[in-house]
């Protein structure tokens, strides 16, 4: 069952059509404020969704039977309230995919556009190393339920062998009890939804985008989301599609609105011309 999410609205002069800005997994749609108002600045008649995914951010946490699906499907309930209609959705990571989704399962009449940045569309192995997802949730697993301060969160993932920078970003999920704070999401449904956006192969909604709808696939040259053969894959399909799919390789890593934001924007204008 869809549920109803939570989204900041930002509206150009003349808003008479809307993007989604959705991000990756356990981000929130403030992640991707910037780009959204450069891309305001830019076309006018657009209103830009800052959307927190289910699970994430103000949105309901803990809900049932997780999946890249019912995110995807609480996106499409969330278009249906709208008097705005949504006609572009812009997904970074995880939320790619689920913009991806959006696409196969329908009921976005006027969607035009899928933007997916650095998300590879097809099912690969799981990756639990390093900075990853995964890594990430079973790291703060290991943790205590509660910390005395924001800066005592950040100094516990680093001292497990965290970045700085990473260990800030996700201290925005923490939540205050009194003199304490709490991270705020629920992992076991985090880990749930990141491992379906693994096994899901949505391949076949790039080679074959329904109805009126162009898929657009940003990646990140520095970015190890895609193999060489999938972005071989990617080039092939654009190629092919008579401009329905269109591939962007940016000078970036996986972060490519942090990277690369000047590039990113204009791709986005690029395509997105009316």
């Amino acid at each position: 069952m869809a549920i109803e999410l939570a989204v900041e609205r930002i509206s150009g002069q003349r808003p008479s059509r809307a993007i989604a800005f959705l991000p990756g997994i356990l981000g929130r749609g403030i992640n991707l404020r910037t780009v959204a108002r450069q891309f305001l600045d830019m076309r006018s008649a657009w209103s830009a969704w800052l959307v927190d995914l289910r699970g994430h951010g103000r949105s309901p946490k803990g809900t049932p039977d997780p999946s890249l699906e019912s995110a995807a499907r609480d996106v499409v309930a969330l278009a249906s309230r709208e008097t705005v209609p949504l006609h572009a959705i812009f997904g970074h990571s995880f939320g790619g995919k689920v913009a991806l989704e959006c696409a196969r399962i329908g009921g976005i009449a006027p969607l035009q556009h899928v933007v997916v940045v650095d998300s590879m569309p097809g099912a690969r192995k799981p990756v639990r190393t390093g900075d990853s997802a995964l890594a990430v949730i079973d790291a703060i697993e290991s943790l205590p339920e509660v910390f005395p301060s924001i800066t005592d969160f950040t100094r516990a993932l680093e001292g497990v062998g965290f970045r700085h920078e990473l260990a800030q970003w996700l201290s925005g999920n923490l939540d205050r009890e009194g003199n304490q704070v709490r991270f705020s999401l629920d992992l076991q449904e985090i880990r749930a939804l990141i491992l379906d956006y693994f096994v899901r192969d949505l391949w076949p909604v790039v080679e074959h985008p329904p109805a009126a709808t162009r898929v657009h696939l940003v990646i990140g040259d520095r970015s190890d989301s895609y193999s060489a053969d999938d972005r071989d894959r990617a080039i092939r399909i654009a190629a092919a599609s008579n401009e329905r799919v269109t591939v962007d390789v940016l000078p970036s890593g996986h972060w490519v609105h942090v990277d690369d934001p000047g590039g990113l924007l204009r791709s986005l204008l690029r395509y997105i011309n009316d």
